[in-house]
């Protein structure tokens, strides 16, 4: 069995910045393992631009954010394994891997971050009515098929679902010369950014349907259309108020799960609401020495903030590692209440924290002339003035140590929405 002194479970942009990271801090053994052929995660299909804008101040596409930090991995000769599955992880940090070449395999280490990403929801959790039809794809998988493998998936698209790769699919499905029918999302909001939806679909003439999903798909052997309905409130198609497209091809963009099976599989503690494992100030988990990171803690929007947390989480599991960290006697809990869906982190231990710590969240639904509060136990401490929230757009709060310290018997911090 080898020895590592940490594990980053994940080549992607989260891995990769993490295990940069935990060696700018002082870690010689560090190993990344990825199941896929290359570095860079999905970030080697996102051929649009639109990345690296908070982290290196210019725009970058997918594979030239990846491509910047892999080459960091690289010059600092950080160790990594391609077409590497890792099957379990023990509670006690023992990583089960296996590949081609070694067969399974054990590595121990002293400290695991996890940076396994997330998933595509697919078919199977919208119970449409209908056949199994070819045609019907995840947006990311046809953005693999288009920008990777140069096929077109299908010439006459619907897509169903407004989150942030079904927008930019509508987009590069046009550009290719498919004709993209409508956009259909269940909900009364976008699940998209806003510049999403102002370049990627009113920029090419494609209407946004929202409160509509698609009620049944015809076809046997392809799919030949789709019918759309408005739905009510609770999601329920109004009868009355279908409408029929006829298309080739159906893609889904219907909501993305962070990766967390091998978490669960060693005792990690998800969070119900974001299917990521609950964190403290440290990005640590339930269990010691095991931290999280990336899309696989919570979706993120941007990517830049998703390297924002990887560092941080490299940065403090170096720090659990070499024994650096300040024993925690306090621990503060972070409630998200009125409006608000969780919290990342859930509990602060005020000695540990760095100067200043964003706290990232996202809210339920659309509030407009809002305000997001901050409570220390019962008094208001950032009463913040915001034209409009989404939950399609993550917000964040900052919270400084000088600002906890000065509250040495408080228990609990509050984020809420409070409507003007």
């Amino acid at each position: 069995m080898e020895n590592y002194d940490i594990v980053v479970i994940g080549g992607g942009p989260a891995g990769l910045a993490a295990a940069v990271s935990a060696r700018e801090n002082g870690i010689d053994r560090i190993i990344i393992l990825e199941r896929d052929k290359e570095l860079g995660g999905i970030l080697n299909q996102c051929i649009h631009n639109g990345f690296g804008l908070h982290t290196f101040r210019e725009e970058l596409t997918g594979p030239e954010y990846a491509g910047r930090f892999i080459q960091q991995a690289a010059k600092r000769n950080i160790e990594y394994k391609l077409n590497t599955m890792v099957m379990d992880i023990s509670w006690d940090k023992v990583v089960t891997a296996m590949n081609r070449e070694e067969g399974v395999f054990e590595i121990r280490a002293k400290a695991v971050i996890l940076a396994m990403g997330c998933r595509e929801r697919a078919r199977g959790a919208l119970n449409i009515p209908g056949y199994r039809p070819a045609g019907i794809f995840s947006a990311g998988t046809a953005q693999r098929l288009v920008n990777m493998e140069g096929y077109l998936p299908g010439r006459e698209v619907v897509i169903l679902g407004s989150g942030d790769i079904g927008l930019i699919m509508a987009r590069r499905m046009t550009l290719e010369g498919a004709s993209v029918k409508v956009v259909a999302e269940l909900m009364p909001y976008s699940g998209g950014l806003k510049r999403n939806i102002v370049q990627c679909l009113d920029d090419y003439g494609i209407p946004l349907k929202l409160s509509h999903t698609v009620i049944d798909i015809k076809g046997k052997e392809r799919v030949e259309g789709i019918t759309l309905a408005e739905v009510d409130c609770k999601g329920r198609p109004i009868p009355g108020t279908e409408e029929s497209y006829s298309c080739d091809t159906l893609l889904l963009s219907v909501g993305l799960i962070p990766e967390n099976e091998l978490s669960q599989g060693m005792g990690v503690e998800l969070n119900p609401v974001t299917s990521g494992p609950r964190v403290n100030e440290s990005l640590e988990t339930n269990i010691e020495g095991v931290f999280a990171c990336g899309n696989v803690l919570h979706v993120h929007d941007l990517v830049d903030f998703v390297s924002e947390e990887a560092e941080a989480a490299g940065k403090n599991a170096a720090a659990y590692v070499l024994d650096r960290r300040i024993e925690c006697t306090d621990r503060i809990t972070l409630k998200a209440e009125t409006g608000v869906r969780y919290t990342v982190p859930e509990t602060i231990c005020p000695g540990r924290m760095e100067e200043k710590m964003k706290v990232r969240f996202r809210v339920g639904k659309v509030y407009q002339n809002c305000y997001i509060s901050v409570y220390f136990d019962d008094e208001r401490m950032i009463h913040r003035k915001k034209r409009i929230v989404a939950p399609g757009e993550m917000e964040e709060i900052t919270l400084t140590k000088e600002q906890l310290l000065a509250y040495p018997r408080m228990k609990e911090i509050t984020v809420k929405v409070e409507e003007a």
